[in-house]
């Protein structure tokens, strides 16, 4: 039994549908315009379903249909489902980068929940960006939310060899590279790669998001770890709409399980999955819009003290999501974090976290390893700090070779993607393995919107030598599916003036993981000789989203938000006036 805390005429829909005026009128004769009867709306909690399907999103094909299991749940539990479309932000197809979108569709969600006349929603998405922006509006938006993952894709196949998306991409291209296999081969891998509808199914930034969502206490248990294709996730779409209801009539809302205590737990679980590095930008950004403040500080803490336990690539060498559930998913995990973890937090289930997980088992422990056997001692991420970074930036030492974990090199500086592009395959390029490969002008504003660029490719030269690794430095981000010694989210970007605006190619730059260190081997009067000298770029846009964006955004360190949209839960934007 739930303890309800509304009344029907206290639902907010209520403001819409119930006054016996003109206005009110309007309201019900338009429902009515759409074959719907009073007793289908009046009385009962009308809930939104935001739903990222579009025909150009793969990772949500499925939506299309799912969208009627979620509804199925609303109406059983005695509610009223209204589908609002959203903003999709396909990560495979948008342009320039759905990162330069996110804040768009958080600003869409936000929207959509303030203007309309529901009372909870249900958020739709999976694909990288539609969590974090998803999770944002709703945040700001005040009313009791409930987070579908998409669930990841099915494993992919290449001549009997398991393939993982985004990371054996990346690896297959080097060995066509090198002209180890045929075009042929390519285009199999091509065709085999992504077998079903659902997100990446290596540890990459959409299983990290989601997972994110579920252990901050957004989704119901275990939801982030159900294949898209697999019948639990019917069940799960379902039991999500029914749920919401419930939460309406209890009034919980993301400011209630929106901790500080809720994103420590995300931070934790992130480390101990091998997560991808946007999740430090997302999880910032969130939860900045729930009033905590978090920030790389607090990365820092749990990457020295919580080990990587999910042995999924790239962290891991073997397994994928699909291996990941069948091993116990996100539930068997957090099982074996516990003393990291708030149990105490509340989640969506109106049930805390250690409830949730209570009696959950691993039942693999090649794929779930024990804190005694991890597959890297420390978390998947690290923050280095220095006169290069001021503001930090970040590594994931877990999916790197460990002799670069401390190194020091001469820069090879490239301005932009396309002229390192040209260069990289040169086969008289001067380049040993011992250089930094550098790429700036590619953050927030530089990019435009921070592209996926930071896995600079491994210069063709070296790649036919047998180097798959080397130190790579960027102000960009890179995917979740990639993998090396690649150091990203340069802050400041060098677009508005960092001190990475300011290297040369030949100057030595020196990294200490475990030190957390970068630094640019140049002196004090060098850099300020420099610094003197340096002109801004001119401005990315003249006009539209481009223009408000590259005035508005923030740095990757305070999580890339816009600054008019932080929230304070004590001073909301009020209800929408009806007249």
């Amino acid at each position: 039994m739930i303890e309800k805390k509304k009344t029907p005429d206290s639902l907010r829909s209520a403001r819409w549908f119930a006054p016996d005026n003109l206005r009110g009128f309007g309201h019900r004769s338009r429902m009515m315009q759409m074959g719907y009867a009073a007793q289908d709306w009046a009385r009962k909690p009308v809930i939104a379903i935001i739903n990222t399907w579009s025909d150009a999103q793969p990772c949500h094909m499925h939506f299309k249909s799912r969208v009627e299991d979620v509804k199925r749940g609303v109406v059983q539990a005695g509610g009223f489902p209204m589908e609002l479309p959203a903003l999709s932000l396909s990560e495979s197809l948008l342009k320039p980068t759905t990162m330069l979108y996110r804040n768009m569709l958080a600003m869409d969600a936000e929207e959509l929940l303030r203007g309309h006349p529901v009372d909870g929603v249900v958020l739709m998405g999976g694909c990288d960006k539609t969590t974090p922006g998803l999770l944002l509006g709703a945040t700001s938006a005040g009313l009791p939310a409930i987070y579908l993952p998409a669930g990841p894709m099915l494993r992919g196949n290449f001549k009997g060899k398991v393939l993982g998306s985004g990371s054996d991409a990346w690896k297959y291209w080097d060995e066509r590279r090198a002209g180890k296999i045929t075009e042929a081969d390519w285009i199999s891998v091509e065709a085999g790669i992504a077998r079903s509808y659902g997100t990446c199914m290596t540890m990459g930034t959409a299983s990290t998001m989601t997972a994110i969502a579920e252990a901050i206490g957004m989704t119901l248990p275990g939801a982030s770890s159900i294949p898209a294709a697999d019948a639990n996730h019917i069940r799960m779409s379902a039991e999500s709409g029914r749920r919401i209801v419930e939460m309406v009539w209890e009034d919980l809302t993301p400011k209630k399980i929106q901790t500080r205590h809720a994103f420590e737990n995300a931070i934790v679980v992130a480390m101990a999955m091998g997560c991808s590095t946007n999740a430090i930008i997302h999880v910032i950004a969130q939860a900045r819009r729930a009033g905590q403040d978090i920030g790389l500080d607090d990365f820092e803490a749990a990457s020295r003290k919580v080990p990587v336990i999910a042995n999924v690539r790239p962290s891991g060498d073997k397994y994928l999501m699909e291996d990941f559930f069948y091993a116990g998913g996100l539930p068997g995990l957090m099982s074996r974090i516990k003393p990291f973890l708030h149990l105490d937090a509340m989640t969506v289930s109106g049930r805390t976290l250690g409830e949730n997980i209570e009696g959950a088992e691993v039942y693999n422990d090649d794929v779930i390893r024990t804190l005694d056997k991890p597959i890297y001692a420390e978390g998947a991420l690290a923050v280095l700090k220095g006169n290069l970074a001021p503001d930090g930036c970040v590594m994931k030492p877990s999916a790197c070779e460990t002799r670069f974990l401390k190194h020091t090199g001469p820069a090879l500086v490239f301005d932009d993607y396309p002229t390192m592009k040209e260069a990289i395959d040169r086969d008289d390029l001067d380049i040993t393995i011992e250089h930094v490969l550098v790429l700036r002008n590619a953050g927030p504003q530089g990019g435009p919107g921070m592209p996926e660029w930071g896995m600079l490719p491994i210069p063709k030269k070296l790649i036919k030598q047998g180097a798959r690794d080397m130190v790579r430095l960027s102000d960009s981000r890179m995917s979740g599916t990639s993998y090396g010694a690649c150091i990203l989210h340069v802050s400041p970007e060098s677009y508005i003036g960092g001190p990475l605006a300011l290297v040369k190619t030949g100057d030595r730059i020196s990294i200490d993981v475990a030190a957390r260190s970068i630094t640019l081997e140049v002196d004090d009067a060098e850099l300020a000789r420099r610094r003197s000298l340096w002109r801004a770029p001119e401005p990315r846009y003249g006009r539209g989203y481009g223009w408000m964006f590259s005035r508005h955004i923030e740095q990757a360190d305070k999580g890339c938000d816009f600054d008019f949209l932080k929230t304070d839960f004590g001073f909301p934007v009020g209800e929408p006036d009806i007249f």
